[in-house]
């Protein structure tokens, strides 16, 4: 699948949790587990600027999980069910994980 050879990522969008301290005494478990999945080029991860009033933001956090192509992706999503529990587990106040298609890497 021609459409499929371009660079990939998974992201990993975290909802504001629970209980923030305990994410956050947990999240360094999650990163170590994806850095063990096959094939990843680059980890990024992000934490989500509060907003001035105090209002939830929409998201937490983001973890980005870059990948050469879409096949080394999914590859790598078949291994990742440690990384998936450990996320539900944490993850008390939701997550979507999406994979996408990466058009431009200034």
């Amino acid at each position: 699948m021609a459409e499929h050879a371009t660079p990939t990522k998974i992201t990993f969008v975290y909802s504001n949790p629970t209980d923030p301290e305990a994410f956050e005494a947990a999240y360094s478990e999650q990163l170590d587990l994806a850095r063990e999945l096959p094939g990843v080029t680059r980890l990024q991860t992000s934490k989500v600027w509060p907003k001035e009033d105090g209002s939830p933001t929409p998201a937490y956090r983001f973890l980005d999980l870059y990948f050469t192509d879409y096949a080394a992706a999914s590859a790598a999503a078949a291994k990742a069910g440690p990384l998936v529990a450990s996320t539900v587990k944490h993850a008390t106040g939701g997550v979507v994980i999406a994979f996408a298609e990466v058009l431009e890497d200034a």
